[in-house]
């Protein structure tokens, strides 16, 4: 069985899908990857977060989990590792990779905690709070064009759909945590 094309165009979207080596899709499947709603906010992240990285990879050369890492001690102050990778829902080793990297670059201060010597203090340095507070407007600026194109309405009503869809995604993740006993989850 061939698969047919259902978009207005027919065999001139399917002819450039095979020419760039994509395949025909298949109408019958019983799921298909681009009507699938976590891989459709995957794709808006991962398109998002490249865009945004303009912001800040080549002026100050970071990638994402150190802007992270810098965004949330700009907000916070102080916070431990810990702490930012729960807020960042970044996996414990890629905050450490990221806070050792800002460290070198005199962009975190590291204080060991006295009650916890596993764990330590992170806060921005002099530099680090400059970074913070230069990025922001140009981080905020990009925010309000990536949203422009929503009415006020659209806007809201999308805020109200992604807060609930979050908190629906943390309770599945809690599910998935408590029927497999796990305790440290990877990213998501």
């Amino acid at each position: 069985m061939t698969p047919q094309r259902t978009s207005e165009t027919g065999t001139d979207d399917m002819a450039a899908d095979m020419a760039a080596g994509l395949p025909a899709p298949g109408d019958d499947a019983p799921l298909k990857l681009e009507t699938f709603l976590p891989y459709r906010l995957n794709v808006v992240s991962s398109l998002t977060s490249q865009a945004l990285s303009r912001v800040y990879a080549r002026r100050y050369r970071i990638g994402v989990p150190e802007w992270r890492v810098l965004v949330t001690l700009g907000q916070y102050g102080v916070m431990t590792g810990k702490a930012i990778g729960a807020h960042t829902h970044m996996h414990k080793t890629k905050v450490s990779r990221a806070v050792a990297l800002l460290e070198k670059r005199k962009l975190v201060l590291r204080r060991a905690n006295r009650a916890d010597m596993r764990e330590s203090f992170l806060s921005l340095t002099a530099s680090g709070r400059t970074m913070y507070e230069e990025l922001a407007p140009h981080a905020l600026d990009f925010a309000r064009r990536l949203t422009e194109i929503l009415s006020a309405g659209d806007r809201e009503a999308f805020d109200r759909a992604l807060k609930q869809l979050t908190e629906r995604s943390a309770v599945l993740v809690a599910e998935v945590v408590a029927l497999r006993g796990e305790d440290d989850e990877e990213d998501l």
